[in-house]
């Protein structure tokens, strides 16, 4: 009831006001007459909710900044940690921390497998009874802060993109030529659980050049234009997996969207250039294990593992998919480039 007294309550128990007489207890800790210094580690556990939620939010911040900002405030994490935690947060009640593109799906956008209102319009996009897959596309103007026109001249570095469900891939690697055309040529990625009908449990999908069906020619010789034009231009090729980590779907987690953005953004900015790597003992993969903004024990995959030996069992038996796939293409390839791939 209004004007009972909780906000001097909360005043009180937090120390912002100084009872006239008596004690102050929380937790069995005596509250009156400590220090700022003293109270600052017992506020990390006590939370003032107001009865108006909306009336202590900032207007001129992003949700993701509000709640960051307390957890860099007492020092709990700083830098990517931050966001990181904010977005584990945030994915807890059903948040969005991608306003820029949660923004861009409104009327004008396509939308997959998403239930809405026939009549308003209206997307519930809590709604997974169709799948939790859902997909979007809008206009390069519905970001704000869009290049426009979306031009550049040669890249200086080139990404390919793996959604790897079985979570023994590195989140970031580094290619060599024969690497890179022996990833071309595979094009793997995973299948998961609500992509396709029937689909209930990972399934390894390799589509050459990532781009099968459009193939005019042998995969090679696409294979062999791009490495022509990273030897011209010395560009840097990486391989990024934003699929599973610690597990393999079903038991692992998917990475989360700061982590594979923070890899994006360090490899834009020229930090993974020289960045300190590993080579992966199956995959024969140089991975990046130090990041900006990205934990280290997510970048090396058996470390992020429980169980280690079933880390080796699915890393082998992924690189035998990969093997089984590449055997049609042995004939056009050279062999520089067939030893670029995972050892059997």
């Amino acid at each position: 009831e209004s004007g009972c007294g909780k906000s001097t309550l909360c005043r009180l128990i937090l120390q912002l006001m100084a009872p006239t007489s008596g004690s102050v207890r929380f937790q069995g800790q005596e509250l009156v007459g400590r220090s700022r210094r003293d109270l600052r580690p017992i506020r990390r556990d006590i939370q003032r909710v107001f009865q108006d939620p909306y009336a202590s939010l900032n207007p001129r911040k992003r949700i993701g900044q509000i709640v960051g900002d307390p957890i860099e405030l007492h020092g709990l994490a700083s830098g990517g940690e931050v966001k990181r935690q904010v977005q584990d947060l945030l994915d807890r009640v059903g948040l969005q921390a991608e306003p820029d593109i949660f923004q861009a799906l409104r009327f004008g956008a396509v939308l997959e497998n998403v239930v809405y209102d026939e009549d308003s319009h209206h997307v519930d996009f809590h709604d997974t009874s169709i799948t939790q897959n859902t997909r979007g596309a809008y206009p390069i103007d519905f970001i704000r802060n869009a290049k426009i026109p979306c031009v550049a001249g040669h890249p200086t570095d080139v990404i390919f993109l793996t959604c790897d469900a079985f979570g023994v891939l590195p989140p970031v690697s580094r290619l060599s030529p024969e690497q890179a055309m022996y990833h071309f040529i595979s094009g793997y990625t995973a299948k998961v659980a609500g992509t396709e009908m029937g689909v209930t449990e990972p399934q390894a999908t390799f589509s050459p050049c990532f781009g099968g069906p459009f193939l005019v020619w042998h995969p090679m010789k696409y294979a062999g234009l791009l490495a022509d034009k990273i030897l011209k231009h010395r560009v840097n090729v990486w391989l990024v997996n934003t699929g599973w980590s610690g597990g393999a779907y079903g038991i692992g987690k998917r990475m989360k969207l700061p982590i594979t953005r923070g890899i994006i953004d360090a490899i834009h900015s020229g930090a993974l250039r020289n960045a300190p790597a590993t080579a992966d003992a199956v995959f024969g993969l140089d991975a990046i294990t130090a990041c900006p903004g990205v934990p280290d024990e997510v970048l090396v995959p058996r470390d992020a593992w429980a169980d280690k030996a079933a880390y080796d069992v699915t890393a082998r038996k992924l690189a035998g998919l990969f093997a089984h796939n590449f055997r049609q293409y042995l004939d056009k390839v050279t062999s520089a480039v067939a030893l670029a791939g995972p050892s059997e």
